[in-house]
């Protein structure tokens, strides 16, 4: 079913990085559900990060674990309406953009954790969706929301060094081939993801061709990455299915940008084709498989660490932290904290200390005007 041949080489990384994924599955039914609950949200909160920064967005990890708590507070889907104000008086009005990126991706992710298994088959619908959900609280989205593009795009990548952009794939032309592209791409996916013993591979190819077609006027590589989750978990692979809502792929990605952007160019030649079988989908494997075996090595360990850690916390030293993160876009002082919860002054020095020594805290300057600011 996949349109490029898996070689000798690629199996047998596809076979490691299968076998990868059963053994975190082990390591994670041996948490206890606390635990595990902790680790999602942190590999959550990583992956909402990276996807939005990725596309420039400029909120930090610590900013969204404060804007998904806020929003928590309200499980109902009017949650971000009601708090929108809120957040970007707390966040400064220059990131509101960015502000509506994160809360829409997040309300995308949390649709593909949970419903995976039930929006199969995958179907154009589904995908319009999507993009509703991914855009739905940006204003000037409105006109194209939910529809495939009208307009011409491409694959672009924004350098950081200059603030230009460049060129990374001339995606499909909007209209007849656009649709027509996407059909088959969905109507081999439904197959495919069944037939093929490698989920990886096939989440590849899907995504690949996705971004290839770019078929939204905006917001193709929030979703393809999206996608990529949503593939594992539609799949048929155990190990995949029981790790993928624990790890951060998107975090990985972030890492290796530039790669990530040379490959997809690589991948096709800096063009869309009308024939899938001529994509060169090895490059984009390769570096997947580099990714999720990063992801599935380092993310859960460093997760449960990090709760546990939390876990050790005195009383006192959590009552800091929590300070802390009610603030998350401001440096404090030793004196600002005392001022803000009542705690001794010595007390706040060590608990702050450890919090710092821990990893909790960053510091920042030194002497009588050190601060300290939240790290996720």
């Amino acid at each position: 079913m996949l349109s490029y041949k898996i070689t000798d080489e690629l199996t047998k990384k596809l076979k490691q990085i299968s076998e990868l994924a059963v053994k975190k599955k082990s390591f994670l039914e041996s948490l206890d559900a606390p635990c595990r609950e902790a680790v999602h949200r942190y590999a959550k909160i990583s992956s909402i990060g990276s996807s939005t920064r990725i596309e420039n967005a400029v909120l930090t990890d610590t900013e969204i674990l404060w804007v998904d708590e806020t929003l928590k507070r309200d499980s109902r889907p009017s949650a971000f309406s009601k708090e929108q104000q809120y957040i970007v008086n707390k966040l400064s009005k220059e990131k509101e953009r960015s502000i509506e990126e994160v809360v829409g991706y997040r309300d995308l992710l949390l649709i593909v954790y949970a419903q995976a298994q039930e929006l199969f088959p995958l179907t154009g619908t589904t995908l319009r969706g999507f993009h509703k959900e991914l855009l739905k609280y940006y204003p000037k989205a409105k006109h194209y929301l939910g529809n495939y593009k009208k307009v011409p795009n491409s694959v672009v990548e924004k350098i950081l060094s200059t603030g230009k952009t460049r060129e990374v794939l001339k995606t499909a032309d909007p209209g007849p081939i656009t649709d027509s592209t996407m059909h088959d791409l969905l109507e081999w996916y439904n197959g495919a993801v069944l037939a093929s013993p490698w989920s990886v591979a096939v989440a590849v190819e899907f995504v690949f061709r996705f971004l290839a077609i770019h078929p939204f006027q905006d917001g193709n590589g929030r979703m393809g990455r999206a996608l990529f989750y949503l593939v594992l978990l539609q799949s048929s692979d155990d190990g995949f299915k029981a790790t993928v809502p624990y790890i951060s792929i998107d975090r990985q990605i972030e890492k290796h940008k530039e790669e990530y952007y040379m490959v997809l160019r690589k991948c096709s030649g800096g063009k869309f084709l009308s024939d899938p079988r001529k994509y060169k989908y090895e490059y984009f494997l390769n570096f997947m498989i580099k990714i999720l075996k990063a992801s599935l090595e380092t993310d859960i360990d460093y997760y449960v660490g990090r709760y546990n850690s939390y876990l050790a916390l005195s009383d006192t030293a959590q009552r800091v932290l929590k300070c802390f993160k009610e603030y998350p876009e401001r440096r404090l002082q030793t004196k600002d904290i005392v001022k803000l919860t009542s705690i001794p002054r010595r007390s706040a020095i060590h608990s702050i200390n450890v919090l710092s020594k821990e990893g909790f805290l960053q510091k920042r300057g030194s002497g009588p005007s050190v601060k300290y600011q939240l790290t996720f």
